[in-house]
C-alpha cells in the first residue's frame, strides 16, 4: 500500500539543531586544518635579518643593568669622538653625548626603583 506523504516546504533554513551541529563541525574542521596547514609561528622566532634577541625570561633588573652599561659605552664612544671634531660636527656629536647621558639616568633611576629578588 502506497502511502502519500507531504514533503516538507523547501527553505534555506535548517533547523535550528541541526545549524548548531553543523556550525560545530564546520569550524572544528577548520582549526584542524589550520593547525595542519598553516601552523602558526611561535611568537619569539626571529624576523628576517635579525641578528641578534634577548633571553625571553630575563628578569627586569638584568635588562637594566646591561641597558645602562651600553649607554655608558656609548657615552665614552661619543665623548672620544666629539673632542677630535671642530666646529657644527663637534656639537652634533655632544648633543648625541647628552642625549646618551639623559637616558643612562632615567635607565639608573629605574634601576634604582626595581625591587631586588
Amino acid at each position: 500500500m502506497f502511502k502519500v506523504t507531504p514533503n516538507p516546504p523547501e527553505t534555506d533554513q535548517a533547523p535550528p539543531r541541526a545549524k548548531s551541529k553543523t556550525k560545530k563541525l564546520d569550524e572544528a574542521a577548520n582549526r584542524a586544518l589550520d593547525f595542519y596547514l598553516s601552523p602558526k609561528k611561535p611568537e619569539d622566532t626571529p624576523q628576517p635579518g635579525q641578528i641578534f634577541t634577548i633571553v625571553k625570561d630575563i628578569d627586569n633588573e638584568s635588562l637594566l643593568a646591561n641597558l645602562t652599561e651600553t649607554l655608558a659605552s656609548a657615552d665614552a664612544m661619543v665623548n672620544d669622538l666629539a673632542f677630535e671634531l671642530e666646529g657644527s660636527r663637534r656639537h652634533v656629536a655632544l648633543g648625541i653625548q647628552q642625549l646618551i647621558e639623559l637616558s643612562s639616568l632615567l635607565a639608573n633611576r629605574v634601576l634604582d626603583n626595581v625591587d631586588a629578588r
